[in-house]
């Protein structure tokens, strides 16, 4: 029988509850015909009751020695594919073939945002996430203009995917303990955009640029931009309001305004 150390590198909190466990499975309603692809499943225990639903589940998990455990425990479910590998810089492109990727995972806490900002560059090939997250990045994900955890994770997620915060999961649910608060989200790619970034890309150097100095008002934390409030007016944005105080539209609509004023052989603002 293995026995696993949990490792604060790999930012390892393994799920013990079994009431929550199968409350987060409800909540995904995975089913044999899903392209499920679980991210960390750790010690399994949320892959158990995925297989269970879903026999040809694909799993990526990074600690090499979680994978001899995996095999073994498992080994009854042939379909089941284990990927060795860092989900940071894995290509979940090459799973797609398969049908829209459903993805699932207990996220390390230590990656979590750079690792949403990775699998958001493949929204187009995924139907849904269900991910557990510290409940300070979920609470980010889905804010609202004007709250504070309002910023470029809110804009970002919000942009691709709509989000939903779950319920919430307390520190007495893992092995060991984490010193914070636990939440599952679901995100839901848009099939169809409410709002059209020419740039993606503009789009979000716009809005990191924007929080880096979020107490500031728009027309100083944008001036290098905007040299003055006409854009701003013109797009009937307040010049005197925060960044915190724009919505996912006013975000996209200066971005593509700011697109359109480049020169066509210019990627550079």
């Amino acid at each position: 029988m293995f026995e696993h150390q949990a490792r604060k590198r790999f930012g390892q909190n393994f799920l013990v509850d079994d009431q929550i466990i199968h409350s987060i499975v409800r909540a995904i309603g995975p089913k044999a015909s899903d392209n499920l692809v679980e991210i960390g499943p750790g010690q399994g225990a949320i892959t158990s009751l995925l297989l269970a639903a879903c026999p040809q589940l694909q799993v990526v998990e990074l600690d090499r020695d979680l994978i001899p455990m995996l095999r073994q425990k498992f080994a009854r479910f042939p379909h089941l594919r284990i990927h060795e590998a860092d989900a940071l810089a894995f290509d979940f492109g090459q799973l797609a073939p398969a049908g829209p990727l459903r993805v699932v995972g207990n996220l390390p806490y230590n990656i979590s945002t750079p690792l949403l900002f990775h699998l958001l560059s493949y929204e187009g090939l995924i139907r849904d996430m269900h991910f557990m997250l510290q409940k300070e990045v979920v609470d980010r994900m889905a804010a609202e203009p004007g709250s504070k955890d309002y910023g470029r994770l809110s804009i970002m997620c919000q942009y691709h995917c709509e989000v939903e915060f779950l319920f919430e999961v307390g520190p007495q649910c893992f092995r060991p303990a984490p010193k914070v608060d636990s939440a599952i989200v679901r995100l839901v790619p848009h099939r169809q955009r409410p709002w059209v970034a020419d740039d993606p890309m503009l789009l979000d150097i716009l809005v990191k640029t924007a929080f880096q100095q979020r107490r500031k008002t728009l027309r100083n934390a944008l001036k290098q931009w905007l040299p003055d409030d006409a854009v701003l007016e013109q797009l009937c944005i307040d010049p005197r309001q925060r960044p915190e105080n724009l919505d996912v539209r006013d975000y996209v609509n200066l971005a593509n305004y700011l697109q359109s004023q480049r020169p066509a052989d210019n990627a550079q603002l």
